[in-house]
């Protein structure tokens, strides 16, 4: 998770604008990490921001990206859309959609998607796999609608999954069917 979320921020007093703009710069940080944590283990990375920062990251461009992904390379895209009001979920499938991903992996703090939160209610129906649009209908928070419809309108499926169990995050990006498919 993010060292600061601007919705969080926002509810706390802070204005929405600049909590959200925080929450991008937050991102950047754990992207930082992220990469430095994968070439300490000699894996090629690129991070890329949606807001200009040339002297840690490169500016997200699509081509430069794509290409950075054929030449074997991880690309983390940080900052989010660059803009306040949209939620990481948002730019995720943006990006996604940009690149034309296969498939897009939300890694949360559950098992995959429930009728209920399962954090509060202990016999939330968890779904195996579930369509976009019995996401909307039932308004299940697992992401916000703009994430969603953007990956409907694109369709690309995703795979929503516990990140913080061990190896589920490997087991998802080699393909393991765990978590819930959205398609």
């Amino acid at each position: 998770g993010n060292i600061y979320r601007g919705l969080s921020g926002a509810q706390n007093g802070i204005d929405r604008v600049q909590a959200d703009y925080m929450g991008m710069l937050a991102t950047v940080i754990n992207g930082l990490a992220l990469q430095n944590a994968l070439e300490s283990i000699e894996v090629p990375t690129r991070l890329q921001t949606a807001i200009k920062m040339e002297s840690i990251a490169e500016p997200f461009i699509k081509r430069k990206a794509t290409r950075h992904l054929e030449k074997g390379r991880v690309v983390i895209f940080a900052a989010g859309t660059g803009n306040p009001y949209f939620t990481t979920d948002t730019a995720a499938s943006l990006r996604a959609a940009e690149i034309e991903a296969d498939l897009m992996l939300k890694s949360t703090r559950v098992e995959g998607v429930f009728n209920n939160d399962p954090e509060v209610d202990d016999k939330a129906e968890f779904f195996n796999e579930i369509s976009y649009k019995d996401v909307v209908s039932s308004k299940l928070k697992v992401m916000d609608l703009t994430a969603i419809t953007l990956c409907e309108e694109n369709e690309m499926p995703i795979r929503v999954f516990d990140g913080t169990k061990d190896q589920n995050i490997y087991k998802a990006l080699t393909g393991e069917q765990l978590g819930t498919l959205i398609k």
